[in-house]
């Protein structure tokens, strides 16, 4: 376990001081007002050691200058209808907050196809999701539960995973590295559901590959996953894919309002998406008659996180030629990943 010591704090915010003032105006977005917890996350992604915490956290703000990510909530993706293609194919959404106030993420990983648009548009969904989270989500979190607020927990419906997810290499692993490299330390727990046999197979192969923070933070749970989740979490705030157990759930919760968290009907969906033209209005931005999608710079992928996507790989070539319903590649998405 990393223990981060209070020297090694002070040293990192001493270096923070000396960095060029754009640099000090995009990280007061990253931090929100706690720039020693946001120190703190990048020390554990980098083992305590302050040198490389440091660079990978300049490194992270150079990125957000370079891609002008402090203005992606301000670039909505029209029309309606390409944005609806994408919450129907890269399944991921908010269904609420646990017992202790952190937002409950929700994510398809067997169902997400990513077939509905470039990867360019599900890369800008992705981090519009994840700037929406850290700017609006966890401070108003933050204000509501009476206590900072930085992380979520991720609960990863596994239903539908096939082989042919293999195809999906590249984004998700586009994906995950953005997270890993910009985003570290933002999830409380993954808790893994509906996960088929097979999974297990898998599990074992790439759980050694992972460091041991990341490990202590997965879950596996049995089935649905419903009566260990609301252990910490209302009935309300389960994921759909979680309130029955062996089929899916109602699109509709008791109180009559949309229960599928991962359709832009959903009322997180409705707000992102209306927060983002509504952005874009304020600062008469032509983001609503220009379409085309917002491009970011892809960033590699670390050693450790590119090993472990060429073992997932390999095994599930393995399973495949030995049970054509193998497990997908969308686990190298989830990435179960370090952030």
């Amino acid at each position: 376990m990393v223990f981060i010591t209070e020297e090694s704090i002070k040293e990192f915010q001493t270096l923070m001081e000396e960095i060029a003032q754009p640099l000090k105006k995009t990280f007061q977005n990253v931090h929100q007002g706690y720039p020693t917890g946001t120190l703190i996350r990048f020390l554990k992604a980098r083992d305590g050691n302050v040198s490389k915490a440091h660079k990978m956290l300049v490194d992270s703000l150079n990125w957000r200058i370079q891609n002008e990510i402090d203005d992606i909530l301000t670039k909505p993706i029209i029309p309606t209808d390409l944005y609806r293609g994408l919450r129907d194919s890269y399944l991921m959404g908010m269904s609420g907050y646990s017992k202790e106030g952190l937002p409950v993420i929700a994510i398809g990983v067997g169902l997400s196809m990513f077939d509905k648009a470039s990867i360019h548009y599900y890369v800008q969904s992705h981090i519009q999701m994840n700037e929406y989270r850290d700017r609006v989500i966890l401070p108003s979190a933050t204000k509501k539960f009476g206590r900072h607020i930085s992380t979520c927990i991720k609960v990863l419906d596994m239903t539908g995973l096939k082989l042919s997810a293999l195809n999906h290499i590249k984004i998700t692993t586009v994906l995950s590295t953005i997270d890993d490299l910009n985003y570290p330390e933002k999830t409380d727990t993954y808790f893994i559901v509906n996960a088929p046999y097979i999974f297990s197979a898998c599990w074992k192969v790439v759980r050694p590959l992972l460091q041991e923070r990341t490990r202590k933070k997965v879950q596996v749970l049995s089935g649905s996953g419903r009566d260990e989740l609301l252990k910490i979490m209302d009935y309300a705030s389960l994921p759909h894919f979680c309130k029955k157990e062996g089929s899916s759930s109602s699109r509709y919760s008791r109180n009559g309002t949309y229960d599928d968290c991962f359709s832009l009907d959903h009322s997180f969906h409705q707000q992102l998406y209306n927060y983002t033209k509504d952005q874009a209005e304020l600062l008469e931005a032509d983001a609503l008659i220009k379409q085309g999608s917002f491009h970011v710079d892809f960033p590699e992928p670390d050693p450790e996180g590119a090993k472990i996507a060429q073992t997932i790989e390999t095994e599930f070539q393995r399973l495949g030629n030995g049970n054509q319903n193998g497990v997908s590649n969308s686990l190298c998405g989830i990435k179960i990943n370090a952030d």
